[in-house]
């Protein structure tokens, strides 16, 4: 089951459900994912970009190669927006910022990611503070690029990990039963049409 938000001849855009993979894993219990889905939806489906299986939201799938190859050209040449909300443990001072530094694999303990200022890629987080929620602060979250991790990471590294999450929240909270990270909104120009496109799914926490 998927839910479509908006679909044409090349394209579909999908709201994914926390706790979802986004392209089948090894073995078995792995497979399911909104690719698979998509495939047995459509015949054909390509992965355009890939969200964590813990966090919610927008979700881009190509019906074909060549819609694959110019989205992914948009991507690599950052020509799509998108932004995140999430809630960050504790309240977060200021009203918006950047995050800019380096992450690689942290190997020993794959799949964590971690800052390296010798071997880590350039990476960039935008924030807004949204408003504060219970002790905790509700944020907007762009990503200038798309490293593996980066939002989670960068939020910790601010001393606010992002509620729920499993690597990078050192804190056990009952009541989240769900990385509080979804994918609110994205932005491209339509691979084909090239008319500018805007798309948003409505935050579920």
């Amino acid at each position: 089951m998927l839910e479509i938000l908006y679909e044409d001849q090349w394209l579909v855009v999908v709201n994914k459900p926390a706790n979802t993979l986004s392209v089948p894993g090894r073995g078995p219990d792995k497979y399911d994912s909104i690719l698979t889905r998509a495939e047995q939806l459509f015949g054909e489906a390509h992965a355009i970009h890939r969200l964590d299986c813990a966090t919610s939201g927008l979700i881009l799938i190509a019906k074909d190669l060549e819609c694959q190859k110019r989205m992914y050209a948009q991507f690599r040449e950052r020509h799509v927006e998108k932004e995140y909300r999430a809630i960050i443990r504790g309240e977060l001072l200021g009203q918006w910022g950047e995050v800019r530094k380096p992450l690689r694999c942290d190997w020993d303990r794959r799949p964590r990611q971690m800052i390296c200022t010798q071997w880590g890629k350039d990476s960039i987080t935008q924030w807004t503070l949204l408003r504060i929620e219970g002790g905790h602060t509700r944020v907007s979250l762009k990503p200038i690029t798309g490293r593996s991790h980066q939002l989670r990471v960068h939020m910790q590294s601010l001393g606010h990990p992002i509620l729920g999450d499993e690597f990078y929240d050192s804190v056990e909270t009952s009541d989240n039963d769900r990385l509080l990270l979804h994918a609110y909104r994205i932005e491209f120009f339509h691979p084909f049409t090239n008319a500018w496109v805007k798309f948003v799914a409505p935050c579920p926490f």
